[in-house]
């Protein structure tokens, strides 16, 4: 793709203060909350305002003994074999914020600040984790390992956006299969996990794990004790004993969205869908679909598991900021699936500024073609109410047509054929692209 304009970093382009309020929402639901047998995930991604999410599809592959893998800073070995995945991420970086594979293996993070310090050495991101776990798991418990794995051997940190004054936080992470969910929570390297196996969960840029704890490093409760923030009686609290006495802002302001969101799911329970989910992503009121100075949904997804093995998982992608105002796509694991162009960033190779040191001290135009038609629809339904209307008539039928190819999926009268259930992703954002032009 040919590059863009560079056009040097000023202080008045540079991303907003840290202590600028940054979010994200993760939902899930296992059945008997879902409405049908079937895990849905949901996600949305609260970033830097004006920084692009591309929608990646990376088919799976094999790789030889011993290689070297280079993630957004640092490099780690390659496994022999890993699964294909599709991919919402920060287009600057190497990982995501939020995906799937083809197993029906589903990932959200969160960014967390704890009582471990978050140094500004450059290791793996919580978005490289992501990415990593999804390409060598196949399913969402050997994913929570995969991670812990990771974190023991490399560690995790290094800036997560894309500036050159450094925001640095620790990760939280909601990871769904077809038949059960996890919360996997992390301090530096150590970490606690919760199993879900039915109800509605959600996270929101804190530690919620308690003393229900499924699984944890070896070492949690020992470095808890060492540094006094537990006496070793009594249950052991994981969110209560490394949880900051002090919250920053931007963690106080989660804590509301987190009450939102635990009010939306019990409102639906036992009856969650994907329209359901969309919903709650839509919604704000809550501030769980975000714009707030610096910062605002970048993207979002909503993913639909089966339980039953037989029927495709359907993973419903932006690929455009504010889930009020864009289109859920579908995207599955099939015969032909390819990458859409339309939702792929320009590349800068050796010329990135994530890769020249010191890094970010200029800026690249990273908008895909989507995201600039969806860029120019926004502003005509912000000067114009009947332009506001058309659009988003526009979008709500797309929007419409893809959930039912899934209630067509589910129920078992869907007729297109694996290569047309493959390019369907394609074929809506070739859809949504028109309807911008």
């Amino acid at each position: 793709m040919e590059r863009d304009l560079i056009i040097p970093t000023s202080s008045q382009m540079a991303s907003s203060s840290p202590d600028t309020p940054c979010s994200c929402d993760c939902f899930v639901s296992v059945p008997p909350a879902s409405a049908i047998p079937a895990v849905i995930f949901a996600k949305n991604s609260d970033r830097p305002r004006d920084e692009v999410q591309e929608v990646v599809f990376i088919p799976a592959g094999t790789h030889t003994p011993g290689s070297r893998l280079q993630c957004t800073y640092i490099e780690v070995e390659q496994v022999w074999k890993t699964h294909a995945v599709i991919l919402s991420r920060p287009s600057w970086l190497w990982g995501a914020e939020m995906g799937a594979n083809e197993h029906g293996v589903c990932i959200g993070n969160e960014a967390v600040w704890t009582k471990e310090p978050v140094g500004e050495g450059e290791a793996l991101l919580g978005m490289d984790l992501l990415r990593l776990a999804l390409e060598r798991s196949g399913t969402a418990q050997e994913a929570v390992h995969v991670i812990a794995g990771l974190l023991e051997r490399y560690g995790q940190g290094g800036s997560c956006r894309e500036d050159p004054v450094p925001f640095c936080y620790h990760n939280t992470f909601l990871l769904a299969d077809r038949t059960e969910a996890w919360v996997l929570e992390t301090a530096g390297r150590l970490w606690a996990a919760q199993r879900i196996q039915g109800g509605a969960r959600n996270i929101s840029n804190q530690l919620s794990i308690g003393a229900d704890i499924s699984a944890e490093h070896p070492e949690l409760r020992s470095h808890a004790k060492a540094q006094g923030w537990w006496t070793g009686q009594g249950p052991f609290n994981f969110a209560e004993v490394f949880s900051l006495a002090q919250q920053p802002v931007r963690m106080e302001a989660a804590k509301a969205r987190f009450r939102a969101g635990c009010e939306l799911l019990q409102q639906q329970q036992g009856s969650i869908t994907a329209e359901g989910m969309m919903g709650i992503l839509r919604n704000r009121e809550s501030g769980i679909c975000m714009d707030s100075g610096g910062f605002r949904t970048t993207a979002s997804m909503v993913s639909v598991l089966p339980q039953d093995p037989t029927k495709p998982c359907v993973h419903f992608l932006t690929a455009t900021p504010d889930p009020s105002r864009s289109v859920f796509k579908p995207f599955i694991f099939e015969v032909g699936v390819a990458q859409a162009p339309q939702v792929l960033s320009p590349t800068f190779g050796a010329q990135d500024p994530v890769r020249i040191l010191p890094r970010f001290q200029t800026r690249v135009d990273r908008r895909h073609l989507l995201y600039r038609g969806h860029q120019a629809a926004l502003e005509l339904m912000e000067d114009k109410q009947d332009q506001r209307k058309q659009i988003r008539q526009k979008q709500q039928s797309l929007e419409q047509e893809g959930l039912e190819v899934l209630r067509g999926l589910l129920t078992g009268d869907q007729t297109l054929p694996p290569q047309g259930l493959g390019s369907l992703f394609q074929a809506f954002v070739e859809k949504e692209h028109q309807a911008y032009a």
